[in-house]
Formats: C-alpha cells, structure tokens, sequence
C-alpha cells in the first residue's frame, strides 16, 4: 500500500487512474494542475507521484524540474508523448520511470511496484561503504558524490547509482538485466533506458562510446568500469 499523487487534468483519466490505485489499496490524492501539485508535496508525504506532461498551467516536464527542487519522491511520468529526445531530458531531468499513453493498469501497477520497491530497498538497506576509488574517479556513497580528477560531477540520482554501482565492480562485465535489477530493481525492462542512463553518464565523465575511458560496453553481454589503462597504478595519471 503506497501514498499516490495523481497529477492528470484529464477527468475521465483521473478518474479511472484514481479507482484503480484505490481498488488497489493505495490511498491517493489528485489534481489537475502543476501548481497545485508542488503544493501538495510540500504538505504532504507520497511514495510516488504520477505526473501528466500536458497539463494546464506548466509543461510537465518543467513541473518535474521544480518538483526536485523540492522532493526526492519517485516520480513516473505519464505520457502521450513518445519522442526519444524528449523521455531522454525527463529521465536525465530525474523521472524515475515513463509510460507511454495509453498504457494498461497492469503495466502501470508493474512500473508502479518496481519504483516502490527501488525506493524502499533504497530507504532500507545498511550503510553504504566507504569511497570507492578506480583511477582517477572517487565515488563517496554516504554523500552520493562523485569526483572526477579532483572535479565534482553533476550526477542524477539514478546516474549516480549507476556509477557507483559498476564502480563497486571495476573490471567486472555486468550483464543489462543485472543492472536493471540492481540499479533499477526491475526483473525486466527496455534496454533504451539503461542505454539512455550510459550515454549521459560517459558525457559527464568526458567520454563517448566509441572513445571510453572508464566505460566499456561489451556488444551482447553486458558493461563495465575499468580505470584507463595509464592509470592502474597508483599516483599515476588518468590517461587522454
């Protein structure tokens, strides 16, 4: 059972978002607009938000922005909308997840338990351990800060999670359903997210696909983060 805000302006799917998720046990609050959803979560505590883009007053996808201004609640954004470019930002803008209208109330109850689940593994687990370093990276998981050759990275939570996740396993191939179910708790998922989550996060550690550094993507079975080859030992210089 979870504490839902359902943010649609549409009534009749409102309304059919608001009898399921109650059907369902969730208790759940609506509105109609992008102002009256930063006010409810400013006063009130939701384990999940579920955020049309069209709405009214703002664009959802600004919504979403000042939303994490304010609140790290799991966000999964509901959308007519199926521009690659455009799910791209709101995932790098911090959406947890997107569905594609329209969409079933199974497949949404599915991204929903996943989200929860994510979110309250995350809330429970025991303290992270302390910095990880591999070359010139130094990932602190009790701040959640990475720091690339003495620079901060601008990361999102789930970038972040990522990084420090392969980072934890340097050397290590790591298959993509590993990483869909540990970084992202999912048993099952499109790889366009995971590969999404990569392009930005080897954009932000001065890299591309075809020149890595600290990213390798084996073709078929899985990545891993290695430090460049100049910088096995230590004291030495990142390579490039």
């Amino acid at each position: 059972m979870a504490s839902v805000l359902v943010v649609e302006d549409d009534q009749f799917v409102r309304s059919a978002l608001i009898r399921h998720l109650t059907e369902a046990a969730h208790t759940v609050r609506s509105v109609g607009t992008a102002l009256e959803a930063l006010r409810e979560v400013a006063h009130f505590r939701f384990d999940v938000v579920i955020l049309d883009l069209g709405l009214p007053d703002l664009d959802g996808s600004e919504a979403l922005k000042m939303l994490r201004g304010i609140t790290d609640v799991p966000v999964i954004i509901a959308t007519a909308r199926d521009d690659e470019t455009e799910i791209v930002r709101l995932l790098n803008d911090g959406a947890d997840d997107y569905l594609t209208k329209p969409f079933s109330v199974e497949h949404l109850s599915a991204r929903m338990a996943a989200v929860l689940r994510r979110a309250r593994s995350s809330a429970g687990e025991p303290a992270p351990s302390p910095e990880i370093r591999v070359g010139g990276l130094a990932i602190d998981p009790l701040r959640r800060q990475a720091v690339l050759d003495g620079v901060r990275l601008d990361l999102t939570r789930r970038e972040f999670d990522l990084l420090a996740f392969l980072a934890g396993r340097p050397g290590v191939v790591v298959a993509r359903k590993e990483l869909l179910a540990e970084v992202w708790q999912q048993s099952y998922g499109d790889d366009q997210t995971i590969d999404v989550h990569l392009s930005w996060l080897r954009r932000k550690l001065g890299e591309t696909a075809a020149r890595p550094r600290y990213l390798h993507t084996l073709r078929g079975v899985g990545v891993k983060l290695e430090p460049p080859a100049q910088s096995g030992a230590a004291g030495a210089e990142p390579s490039r």
